[in-house]
């Protein structure tokens, strides 16, 4: 009795705490965050999503206009349904994604109409003020441009035949692995979700299958959104003013059937992964943090078993070092590092090194700027990216450094260099997104980090990348969107050129990489 008495009690200690909802991975969110709107500058490490009720973003950047009809009013400042009480606030927003356009560069005939079709559902709550809750589903079709294509086809399942594996399907990075649909396009259906519970200020304790992200950039060279959702266990701990740590521990995936079993189908190779982050913060503008990503061995396509006992060690660098050499973990070690300066910009970088090894590396630089010239609400954003080949590999395959067979890091995996700029604007709801990309690649494969040895065809090449977007923003709580969409891609060897022409509505809480 008393035990369940000390449950009762710990559950209700947050009770004055504000909403504990994470706040969406979505670029348009993270551009907001980093405004700096509430003049207290994000300087808790970045390791994303963050909560709501540190940020309090959705107020800040709400639609304040008055509103005259009950239809509008949910329009352009609601969520699609609320339901508010003493101890609870219910949110329940439609995700859609209906788009349809042309590839100008596509020279099959006849034309294909290329679309995305996403109905879903998003649900989101928080009770008794410390506890929050997020759930949603989406089933998707799309036909897609042909280098989309090309590179989802080339990371699909494989399975087992003779001494080799055969790929099948495709991999769509954010939204899992694929089945045939009308020829030529695809068909995919994934859920994502988190609970949160915050007993104190200064612990916060998630569960869920959400995607993660470190960083202040449009990448991220350490932990990305760019794979797919996987289960895990998150705590965040602010070690006083100066120290914050996290703990994450996650269940990934190779997308390598086993060999067959009794089962309906055979099940994929399993291994862990820990990430011990710590951030150190000498003051309110600066922060500097250090991570390892470890990827944990856990059996081959015969046998499985636990991971390393290790596997749970809180403490930085120790087991990889412990366990150096012995095929039970491979480990990334990183540096991420911001600066917030003269209120509205900001620079940021970041490090990473596979297996201790100096031929591993990988670093970003970046800058973030708002409000130039005093126009609210218009951002530049400038980044660099430096990938040596084989950052993301392992001798021990398996052990890469992706999930589902995507890359856990950039969308582009190993051996480039990437210059971004990027920049929107939004006045009156009308809002406008540039982004210039520009890879210089060398010795390239976008299989590299699949878990099989294979003799892969490397390629050198320049790709230049731009998108454009027009839209108009009818609702910030859920991005939902209607737009104009143009995306050049041409390569200097003229393979997979694309001019892509589109137009669609969306709501938009999760990013789908497509700029590789």
């Amino acid at each position: 009795m008393k035990f369940v008495l000390f449950i009762i009690t710990f559950f209700f200690l947050g009770n004055l705490l504000a909403q504990q909802s994470l706040i969406p991975l979505h670029s348009f969110y993270k551009d907001q965050l980093f405004a700096n709107k509430s003049n207290a500058p994000i300087n808790e490490g970045s390791f994303l999503p963050v909560c709501e009720s540190d940020y309090d973003l959705m107020h800040i950047i709400r639609d304040s206009s008055k509103q005259y009809y009950k239809f509008t009013h949910v329009l352009f400042q609601k969520y699609l349904f609320e339901l508010k009480g003493k101890d609870y606030y219910l949110k329940i927003s439609p995700a859609i994604d209906f788009g349809y356009g042309r590839d100008l560069g596509d020279t099959t005939s006849p034309a294909r109409t290329l679309f995305q079709n996403t109905r879903g559902l998003h649900v989101e709550g928080n009770l008794f003020k410390n506890f929050a809750f997020s759930t949603s589903l989406y089933e998707n079709q799309g036909r897609y441009t042909n280098y989309e294509t090309s590179y989802y086809g080339s990371l699909g399942e494989l399975y087992p035949s003779d001494s080799s594996y055969l790929t099948q399907n495709g991999v769509i990075p954010g939204g899992g692995r694929t089945k045939p649909f009308k020829g030529d396009a695809f068909d995919y259906a994934y859920a994502i979700g988190y609970l949160v519970y915050r007993p104190f200020k200064w612990l916060r304790i998630s569960a869920g299958n959400n995607a993660q992200f470190i960083g202040d950039g449009h990448r991220s060279l350490l932990l990305s959104d760019n794979s797919y959702s996987a289960p895990y266990l998150r705590f965040d701990w602010r070690i006083g003013e100066k120290f914050n740590f996290v703990y994450y521990r996650a269940r990934y995936m190779n997308l390598m059937r086993r060999p067959a079993s009794g089962s309906v189908e055979s099940y994929y190779e399993a291994k862990g992964y820990s990430v011990n982050y710590l951030t150190f913060k000498p003051n309110n503008k600066i922060s500097l943090s250090l991570f390892e990503g470890s990827m944990w061995n856990r059996g081959d396509s015969v046998t499985s078993r636990s991971s390393h006992p290790l596997y749970y060690n809180p403490i930085p660098i120790v087991s990889g070092l412990i366990l150096n050499g012995k095929n039970e973990m491979v480990t990334l070690i990183g540096l991420n590092m911001n600066y917030q300066f003269l209120d509205k910009h900001r620079l940021y970088g970041q490090l990473a090194m596979n297996d201790f090894s100096t031929d591993k590396l990988a670093f970003q630089l970046g800058y973030r700027g708002y409000n130039f010239f005093g126009i609210n609400d218009f951002m530049l954003q400038l980044e660099y990216n430096n990938v040596a080949n084989g950052t993301y590999e392992t001798s021990n395959r398996r052990l890469n450094y992706a999930h589902y067979n995507l890359p856990l890091a950039h969308v582009k995996g190993n051996g480039f260099q990437e210059f971004i700029l990027r920049s929107n604007y939004e006045v009156k709801r009308v809002y406008v997104d540039l982004s210039i990309i520009y890879y210089l690649t060398r010795n390239y494969s976008s299989e590299s980090l699949l878990p099989v040895y294979r003799d892969l065809e490397t390629s050198s090449e320049n790709i230049f990348f731009q998108n454009t977007e027009l839209g108009y923003r009818f609702n910030r709580k859920m991005n939902l969107t209607i737009y104009g969409n143009w995306t050049y891609r041409l390569s200097n060897d003229g393979s997979l050129a694309t001019n892509f022409l589109s137009v669609g509505l969306r709501t938009g809480f999760l990013n789908h990489y497509k700029d590789f």
